[in-house]
């Protein structure tokens, strides 16, 4: 069984685009630096959660820099998607607008 964020699974990982994997990198940083700070001061609960959140570090860096060599797709951005569903859509309202005009 996989110890970690459920929020974190590799599926995941995978549609996440490079600067949220930054910024989750950046928040799982933090996290672990605060619970080094409990443990050393007694107050750390969890134990565990020291090697879950060291778990999804080393699993973000993965995924980093698997991206930047070229294994594993980045996602496509989805500002792109939305551009290429408003050329379709005025290509069809262009399409309509002719036909309209021809029929007068």
């Amino acid at each position: 069984m996989a110890i970690g964020t459920k929020e974190l699974a590799p599926a995941e990982l995978d549609t996440m685009e490079d600067h949220r994997l930054v910024e989750e990198l950046r928040k799982a940083k933090e996290e672990l630096f605060n619970l080094r700070f409990q443990s050393a001061t007694g107050q750390l609960e969890s134990h565990g959660r020291i090697r879950a959140v060291k778990r999804d570090i080393a699993r973000l860096y993965t995924v980093i820099r698997e991206r930047e060599l070229g294994i594993r797709a980045t996602p496509a951005p989805a500002e792109v998607a939305t551009k290429a569903k408003k050329t379709k859509a005025k290509k069809t309202e262009d399409a309509s607008a002719g036909a309209e005009g021809e029929a007068e």
